[in-house]
């Protein structure tokens, strides 16, 4: 079994060097593990076949092995999200204010790094380079434990990254896999509190409920995505069948894509029929009693489809009476990460703006946007659902904490 109590103490040691090293050099390292990850592209594509290969044999679903799989075009773009995290500005040792109290002390309030970062996902091995990256930059050592689906890929990128800290002199620790993929040791990791400040679990809805069940040390929620778009009475129809489509079925594997369609009873008819037209080759509608009798093609919806975060070419529908009962309907099942409106009516759209309870809330674009890289942040850690110190896709932002800094003249306490 993997010793996690040494893995602990490396990140440790290791995050104390990390965080006292300056802007440029970080840049340098980052730099150099961008070109690493290109040099090495036939290893990384070689280490992901293995996976890919386990997992045609165990029956995982053509969606689910999209997350998985990994072409030359994806590892550039690994290797540009940590050039892209070079360009950003290094936010660790940043005053954010500083003031003047009444005793004349000068109060500032600093950004420092969390500490050591422990990152719990699945799947997808492009979050491995992406959270390296990033902890990196903020100055946080990071222990990754990837899902066994991307055992190969994961330890191959690993490999890469702390063989270019090593030639570099640099301490390897910096950046740690569990090669073990047990749930004993990911439980194990979950009430590491002598040595992890923080976990951030990155998955599915089963993943992020037993992290939040088992873990002792500190953790930032990352959501599944039950996201809906809602096809406003005001909406344009050919906009409306567009942005649906692309949520839907552009990469229907990943946390941002649409589950279910709202549309107001005033274009229904019409939106539907335009919306199976484009769809019904490719994906399955489940239809509220309502749209059934505007789809040809259409299965019923049960009540769990509306909870279902289904990634894969399947898409609830429901007709709704008005704006009101849209918002109602997504509070209820969303999961608070992304929603969208389609409408032309302003007064609508700020109302959805302001009653949908979501991290990324969209007026007339797809819920695919949400998505660290997009929004600029160069890559992601996750997407964090919840309210507590981050919401939305987390970047560099994301992994600091504040320390206060006091200048003083010989005041003391009376």
């Amino acid at each position: 079994m993997t010793d996690l109590t040494t893995l602990g103490r490396q990140a440790k040691d290791s995050a104390y060097h990390l965080g006292l090293m300056d802007t440029s050099r970080k840049n340098q390292l980052l730099t150099a593990m961008a070109a690493a990850l290109e040099e090495n592209t036939d290893k990384i594509i070689a280490a992901n076949a293995e996976d890919l290969a386990q997992a045609q044999q165990n029956g995982i679903k053509e969606t689910m092995q999209d997350r998985l799989r990994l072409t030359p075009e994806r590892i550039t773009a690994m290797a540009e999200g940590l050039r892209q995290i070079v360009q950003l500005p290094d936010p660790i040792g940043e005053v954010e204010k500083m003031w003047k109290n009444t005793d004349g002390l000068m109060i500032g309030r600093q950004k420092v790094p969390l500490g050591v970062i422990g990152i719990i996902y699945e799947s997808r091995p492009n979050v491995t380079t992406d959270a390296a990256g990033l902890c990196f930059k903020t100055g946080n050592a990071v222990i990754l434990r990837g899902g066994k689906e991307a055992f190969h890929s994961n330890l191959a990128l690993v490999q890469i990254l702390q063989d270019t800290l090593t030639e570099n002199q640099e301490d390897p620790h910096a950046i740690q896999f569990i090669e073990d993929t047990s749930h004993e040791v990911a439980n194990e990791m979950m009430r590491l509190t002598d040595y992890l400040d923080v976990l951030i679990p990155r998955g599915g809805a089963g993943l992020i409920r037993r992290v939040k069940e088992t873990a002792t040390v500190p953790v930032i929620e990352t959501g599944t995505g039950n996201n809906h778009v809602y096809v406003d009475k005001d909406a344009q129809i050919d906009m409306a069948v567009k942005i649906v489509r692309n949520a839907k079925v552009q990469r229907p594997s990943v946390c941002n894509a649409a589950e279910t369609v709202l549309v107001h009873q005033d274009i229904a008819e019409t939106f539907l029929a335009a919306l199976e037209a484009d769809l019904a080759q490719q994906v399955e509608l489940r239809a509220d009693e309502r749209s059934m009798t505007y789809l040809d093609q259409a299965v019923p919806a049960q009540e769990s489809d509306w909870k279902t975060e289904f990634l894969d070419y399947t898409l609830a529908v429901r007709v709704v009476d008005s704006l009101e009962e849209a918002i109602a309907h997504i509070n209820r099942y969303n999961t608070k990460h992304s929603e969208a409106i389609v409408t032309d009516n302003y007064f609508a759209s700020q109302k959805f703006l302001k009653e949908v309870d979501a991290a990324a809330v969209y007026v007339n674009a797809s819920t695919r946007f949400t998505d660290g890289f997009v929004f600029g942040f160069g890559a992601e850690i996750g997407i964090s659902t919840q309210k507590l110190h981050a919401r939305g896709p987390m970047g560099l932002e994301a992994l600091t904490s504040t320390k206060y800094i006091i200048y003083g003249d010989g005041q003391i306490r009376e």
